[in-house]
């Protein structure tokens, strides 16, 4: 019966995937449809074993009567809900993917000509002169920076909430809405449907032949079913699946180092000044006019908006 099913359950899993990119499909239209195509081969085998030459017009018969007669009690309607929950999750997650395509925006930023110029007399004037070690204050590195990076900067709130966003909908696909559970243990709900058809067998029979009426044999090649059948086929295989390479774990190493990215747009202009553009403490510094040494140096961290735009714009309208 496995290899008859084959085509059945690919088709499921196909529009689990379906519906997880955004497809226009319901749980309960696929699902339904998976019992629907399930319940000739179960009639087949487990209610009136033998039956395998049905015509495809009986097998239709079967399909359209297994949601009124329901030969497998209440498990489609368990496996809808269970779908459903994690599913949606899922889904939304795949939603959010968007948000990495419009933050991939930032690799192709342009400055504009202001702080093209700003940078270039920041970096390369005290090469005139012949001070070629010498690099920027911090003072003035961020002041430089930061006005070249505030369309950036206004990334950063929207960059936390996509961050945040993420972290809810990891932390709700897990236990019972767990996707990959849902989908490695369905095998077991299918179990309980043909017990449930197997207990009640005779009942069920009765009520087809009232439906259907009695089987209307025909010779074909496929047993009992729209599908064909590969003879090399030998039936759905079960792999065996490492706890390290499930998909819970896949999102706990992504969203763990994520959180440690959470201030980058915001702090990008002071990781740039700190790491790479800025002289460090204690050396030798530019101050755009001339080289001085400062032992310590406090940088002025407020984001007050006229402080800003003040710093910015004499750092602007400096020349070469």
């Amino acid at each position: 019966m496995a290899a008859e099913a084959t085509v059945c359950v690919q088709e499921f899993f196909t529009d689990v995937g379906l519906f997880v990119f955004g497809t226009e499909l319901s749980t309960e239209e696929f699902v339904n449809r998976f019992f629907d195509t399930l319940f000739p081969l179960v009639y087949n085998h487990v209610i009136n074993p033998g039956l395998t030459d049905i015509s495809m017009e009986y097998v239709e018969c079967l399909r359209m009567a297994r949601r009124v007669i329901k030969p497998f009690d209440n498990v489609p309607k368990k496996a809808i809900g269970q779908m459903g929950r994690s599913l949606l999750s899922s889904r939304t997650l795949q939603a959010l993917n968007l948000g990495i395509e419009v933050i991939n925006t930032t690799d192709h930023m342009r400055f504009s000509k202001d702080c093209s110029r700003a940078l270039l007399r920041m970096q390369y004037c005290p090469h005139c002169q012949g001070l070629l070690q010498s690099k920027p204050c911090m003072g003035y590195c961020l002041n430089i920076i930061r006005g070249c990076l505030a369309d950036i900067a206004e990334v950063d709130l929207h960059w936390q909430r996509y961050i945040q966003s993420l972290e809810e909908l990891s932390s709700a696909m897990s236990g019972t809405y767990d996707i990959e559970h849902v989908l490695l243990i369905f095998h077991l709900l299918v179990n309980d449907a043909l017990v449930q058809a197997h207990i009640h067998g005779p009942q069920l029979s009765e009520q087809v032949t009232k439906i259907c009426g009695p089987p209307v044999r025909k010779p074909t090649q496929c047993p009992g079913c729209s599908f064909e059948q590969n003879k090399d086929n030998q039936g759905l295989r079960m792999f065996s699946r490492d706890s390290e390479e499930t998909l819970s774990q896949s999102r706990k190493e992504f969203m763990n180092p994520l959180w440690l990215y959470t201030a980058f747009y915001g702090g990008l202009a002071d990781q740039l000044c700190n790491n790479e553009l800025a002289a460090a403490v204690g050396l030798p510094y530019w101050n755009g006019e001339d080289v001085v040494k400062r032992k310590q140096f406090k940088v002025f961290n407020s984001y007050n908006i006229v402080y800003q735009i003040n710093l910015i714009n004499f750092a602007f309208s400096s020349t070469i």
